[in-house]
């Protein structure tokens, strides 16, 4: 017996967008990937989009069924993208077992994307110890009251942990052992600047040999 379809929604079929904002030639893109994803990084900075350090952070579990979260990036050099989480989250653990992601980044009001592949390290507990003491101090907290991605019976177990905690620690909570930083080597980027007709410009950027190859990719 066939199963019953859901109804056709012909409004979000016919949603359409024409993107005419702005190019990307190679001519013009920096030859370095960091540096071109610095300047489109401040470009959206500048450019007040709602939240331009939102990243969206894939990984693969053992079961080789991906996961994708929205995670912030927390800096950026010629060794990477870092970001801090919890270590013992789905996204720690599956990156515990395969220390390989994808990052992405969308800033739709400029119709443009960044996606970074590489391999996934964990920062030193110095560099970790050094941010987790410049958050706020309901973050620290946070982070020592949740047991991320585990199963909770309702809000008041998080909100009960948050004032023993309080009790236990005062205002000088240190750095759980569970949590900290992680940096992505970066070994490919992708740059999408939306066009007119869907001919959108796509330039996608390989580490061989230490350096960076440049190629425009069909959109």
């Amino acid at each position: 017996m066939m199963q019953n379809q859901s109804p056709a929604n012909p409004e979000l079929a016919a949603l359409r967008t024409s993107y005419e904002r702005a190019e990307l030639d190679e001519t013009a893109a920096h030859a370095d990937p960091l540096l071109q994803f610095a300047h489109w990084l401040e470009e959206a900075i500048a450019a007040q989009v709602p939240e331009p350090n939102a990243m969206t952070l894939a990984t693969v579990g053992s079961d080789l069924r991906p996961s994708t979260r929205i995670v912030l990036i927390k800096g950026y050099d010629t060794r990477g993208i870092v970001w801090y989480t919890n270590y013992r989250s789905r996204k720690g653990q599956e990156l515990a077992g395969n220390p390989f992601a994808a990052l992405q980044f969308h800033w739709v009001e400029l119709e443009r994307t960044v996606r970074i592949e590489g391999r996934v390290e964990k920062l030193s507990a110095q560099e970790s110890d050094a941010y987790f003491h410049s958050r706020p101090l309901g973050s620290r907290m946070g982070a020592w009251a949740s047991p991320q991605s585990e199963p909770i019976a309702n809000r008041s177990v998080l909100e009960n942990e948050m004032q023993r905690l309080q009790a236990v620690y005062g205002e000088h909570p240190p750095r759980p052992p569970h949590w900290g930083g992680y940096r992505l080597l970066p070994e490919q980027w992708q740059f999408w600047q939306g066009r007119a007709s869907r001919l959108h410009d796509r330039l996608r950027y390989q580490l061989q040999q230490g350096q960076w190859l440049r190629e425009r990719l069909a959109p």
